[in-house]
């Protein structure tokens, strides 16, 4: 593995999961800074949590997954997150990071203006080499054309789903065709390098410029999906950042995703024998 280790940015949420089975600790920018560090980068979450009990016990869980918490802030007017998940039988202010070599920013944490006006502020101060990536997620109302729009010019790379594709060509009155099409048309149009479109067990689409790749994805067998996505993302970024061509970038992202999907919980452990040896079980 090269040598160079970059430092990379989970931007947004930090919330708990409940899960049927317990909580978890969760939120894009835990799951994405933990995978990032298992991939031998440097991953940094940073967001804001309540002044309390849930707080303080996410600090301890970071720290336990290996994570800086420098820059997490506290709150004492908002309580920690939490967001209660089901699965069912398909286990479906301010910061200074200037050398960050990447950030990953979701539409979900910009629900709010403070929020949304900080996640910008922040990727206007970023260096102008850093990677900014999109992680687009349409929940229910919280997103707007606005708000996509401005994200998407202020990314390099912009990740979404099958299902969101179509919604977002509609809301900026675009024509969708087909994947590759409508891809290489955001591509051009808001001067990307990347645009990921995630298919769920069917794998995923890349497409620049010049070219797409499609990848079916791996079969295993599903523990929840939750953080599947995350994992996914950090391990695109970790190619992306070596200059990794589309077809390894699609493969490396698409194995993670899966080994995470296999697991329990967001931030699942390595196996004896490192990550090399957890990934090779994933085919």
């Amino acid at each position: 593995m090269p040598s160079t280790r970059h430092t990379v940015v989970g931007l947004g949420e930090l919330l708990w999961d409940l899960l049927p089975a317990g909580k978890q600790l969760g939120g894009a920018p835990a799951n994405f800074a933990y995978i990032t560090s298992l991939l031998g980068d440097t991953g940094i979450p940073a967001s804001r949590l309540g002044q309390d009990d849930l707080g303080e016990e996410a600090i301890r869980r970071l720290g336990q997954l290996g994570l800086a918490t420098d820059f997490i802030q506290r709150d004492t007017q908002h309580s920690t997150g939490t967001v209660k998940v089901e699965v069912d039988r398909a286990g479906q202010p301010r910061f200074e990071i200037c050398e960050a070599d990447a950030v990953c920013f979701g539409s979900l944490a910009q629900r709010s203006a403070p929020s949304r006006s900080t996640i910008r502020c922040f990727l206007q101060a970023t260096r102008p080499g850093a990677l900014r990536v999109f992680d687009v997620n349409l929940r229910q109302s919280f997103y707007s054309a606005e708000v996509l729009s401005a994200s998407m010019k202020l990314a390099t790379i912009v990740k979404l789903n099958h299902e969101e594709l179509p919604r977002i060509m509609q809301l900026f009155e675009l024509e969708h065709r087909t994947e590759e099409l409508s891809a290489q048309r955001l591509v051009a149009l808001y001067n990307l390098k990347l645009v990921c479109i995630t298919r769920g067990n069917g794998g995923s689409l890349l497409a620049n410029a010049d070219a797409c790749h499609a990848h079916p994805g791996f079969r295993v067998k599903v523990a929840d999906t939750v953080g599947a996505g995350d994992a996914f993302t950090a391990a695109m970024v970790h190619e992306y950042l070596r200059d990794a061509s589309l077809q390894r970038m699609n493969e490396a992202a698409n194995r993670i995703g899966a080994w995470v999907a296999s697991q329990v919980g967001a931030t699942p452990g390595l196996k004896p024998g490192g990550l090399e040896r957890t990934l090779a079980e994933v085919s």
